[in-house]
Parts: structure tokens; C-alpha cells; sequence
């Protein structure tokens, strides 16, 4: 996928990973950069095409890829996390983070993997998380989601291989932006991100570990559970 002479969409591209993105798209060259939102007056990058857009509103869906039909580069970076423990945590925002981070981003692949295909095949890039592969005592709502979101970045990636499209999935750790401002700990710089993730869809790959806990926990995949949750396991 080259980036130069690209025409990118990047959802959720008000503010932290989403706005590094479109920011670096631009510096790459990318001949249009859609940066869409809820309330794209709330955009502030030189360079950019606002674009509204909820990715739970079907009709604003269908209004992007009308609008957006030369889209060679589609970046998912929106979500929502509300902090949601499985168990005891409010249903309603459980809802949420899965209607927003997978049913949300099935909906922009739907709606424009046939823009893709149109204009050659293309590329998609899915923002995930390592909450997807690590249980917490918290924002298990937002895993369980984030692990949708895995196996459909997965599964996209080999119905649309026939027309062309690279599907590359960006897993990153704790990153500065507004979702993880409540709480302490390195974080990842959003720019550092979006370079890493750029140079990984130029570079054709399928899939980024953005840092080192990413490397660290996908690694740690292969392992039995009782050495990744050692605090569940009762003493003998």
C-alpha cells in the first residue's frame, strides 16, 4: 500500500490516535485525508476534508461511503471505552462499547469494501488493543470488544483478499490520549503510534505490535492460563 497519492478515511480523527493518523497521512503525502467524527467541527488539522460521522448511525454510514467513494486507504480508529466490568458493570455501556467498537466498524467495512474494491483493492487499517488478549479487573466490557474487533480484523482479511484489500490490525498498549487520562504510567506517544502503524501498512504487514507490551502479550498467548491469571489459581 502506498500512502503518497492515497485518499485515506480516518474515523474517530478529532483527537489522539485518530487525529496522529490523519496528521501523519498528510505529512506522508496522501493526496485527500476524510477526517471523520461525531462533531467534525471539532477537527483542526490543516490539510484534512471534515466529514461527519457516527459509525453507529447507519444512515451517516451510507452518507460517508457516498460521499467518501474514492477511499483507497479506510483507517477504523474510532471507539469507546466506559469502563465496564463484566459482571457487575452497567449492561447499557457494555452494549455500547460492542455496538461501537465491532458492530460500528462492521459497519464502515461493509459499507466500503466495495469503494475498495472499485478503486483497485486498498487497504484497511483496524485499531485494536491489548486489552483484547488480557483479562483485568476492570474495562472488561472494552476487552471483550477489542477481541470482537481482533477475530473480525481476522476475518475481513480473507473474505476481502480476492479483491485486493490488505487488512492490517494496529495492537497497541497504554497510549496518551483522552481514554487513558485517569490513569498513571508510561503511555505510548499517539505520533509514535501512527508512525509505527503507517510504516506497517506501507510495508505490507498484517499485522503491528505498537510496543513492547504488545510483543510481550502476544506472546504470551501460547501460554496455559493459570501462568497469565496466577492470582485466580487456589492454592492446592
Amino acid at each position: 500500500m502506498h500512502i503518497e497519492g492515497s485518499v485515506a478515511l480516518v474515523t474517530g480523527a478529532n483527537r489522539g490516535i485518530g487525529r496522529a493518523l490523519a496528521q501523519d497521512l498528510v505529512g506522508r503525502g496522501a493526496s485527500k485525508v476524510y477526517a471523520a467524527a461525531r462533531r467534525p467541527e471539532q477537527i483542526d488539522l490543516p490539510g484534512v476534508v471534515p466529514l461527519r460521522l457516527d459509525i453507529t448511525n447507519p444512515q451517516q454510514v451510507a452518507d460517508a461511503a457516498r460521499v467518501a467513494s474514492d477511499v483507497t486507504l479506510l483507517v477504523n480508529n474510532a471507539g469507546v471505552s466506559k469502563y465496564s466490568k463484566l459482571v457487575t458493570g452497567d449492561l447499557a455501556d457494555i452494549r455500547q462499547e460492542m455496538d461501537t467498537n465491532y458492530y460500528g466498524t462492521l459497519s464502515i467495512v461493509r459499507a466500503f469494501a466495495p469503494v475498495l474494491a472499485a478503486n483497485g483493492g486498498g487497504a484497511i487499517l483496524n485499531v485494536l488493543s491489548v486489552m483484547a488478549w488480557l483479562g483485568y479487573e476492570h474495562s472488561n466490557g472494552y476487552g471483550a470488544s477489542k477481541a470482537a474487533l481482533w477475530a473480525l480484523t481476522n476475518g475481513v482479511r480473507v473474505e476481502l483478499a480476492a479483491q485486493g484489500t490488505q487488512v492490517t490490525g494496529l495492537v497497541l498498549a497504554s497510549t496518551d490520549t483522552d481514554m487513558m487520562a485517569g490513569f498513571d504510567g508510561p503511555k505510548n506517544r499517539p505520533e509514535d503510534v501512527a508512525r509505527t502503524a503507517l510504516n506497517g501498512v506501507e510495508a505490507g504487514r498484517l499485522e503491528v505490535l505498537a510496543d513492547a507490551d504488545s510483543v510481550a502479550l502476544k506472546a504470551a498467548l501460547s501460554r496455559d492460563p493459570s501462568e497469565t491469571y496466577p492470582q485466580v489459581v487456589r492454592a492446592a
